[in-house]
């Protein structure tokens, strides 16, 4: 049973992998399965070619009323993975103004802090010594672990790259990466 499983997951993600996704220039399955770097990549790949995607008259849209727009979602993972860093070393961008998660909303500049934000986890990420990732480090009233705050960022952005999906599809935009 188990192995039918495995056969038929794999026998649709080969599917994909073969199908008219893959006139993208890049595979898109390229990072998954690849540990926290791969992963990373993935994910950051889709942000930034679902925004790239969505016309900048949906920046601004929202599914209600006080919920966060489109452009705040990017820009909350942008703060975020800015902030979550910060807790394991690297400094908070000096020019990353208080209210900035709804103050910036041209497609143009929320692209800009998330291309930003995600090659600033990528280097930190690399930077860090295999032993470093077990040094434990403060956050939200607990003691954590290096490597599971960076386990934390790469949730967090997965988590809100479901939300932005759902946004898109709302809003008639299809995931550059998809089919249907």
């Amino acid at each position: 049973m188990k192995k039918r499983v495995v056969a038929v997951m794999m026998f649709g993600l080969m599917g994909l992998a073969g199908s008219g996704v893959r006139a993208q220039a890049q595979d898109p399955l390229d990072g998954l399965w690849q540990g926290y770097d791969g992963e990373l990549r993935h994910v950051s790949r889709q942000l930034i070619a679902l925004a790239e995607a969505t016309p900048e008259g949906k920046f601004t849209w929202r599914p209600a009323p006080g919920v966060r727009s489109t452009s705040e979602v990017y820009m909350h993972i942008a703060t975020a993975n800015f902030y979550l860093l910060s807790v394991t070393g690297p400094k908070m961008p000096d020019d990353m103004k208080e209210g900035i998660e709804t103050s910036v909303t041209s497609k143009t500049e929320v692209i800009k802090w998330l291309k930003r934000s995600l090659d600033a986890v990528k280097e930190a990420h690399l930077a860090v010594k295999p032993a470093e990732f077990q040094g434990k480090i403060n956050a939200f009233h607990r003691e954590v672990t290096v490597d599971g705050m960076y386990l934390r960022i790469l949730v967090h952005n997965n988590e809100h790259m479901g939300q932005l999906i759902a946004y898109a599809r709302m809003s008639g935009i299809k995931p550059p990466w998809s089919e249907k």
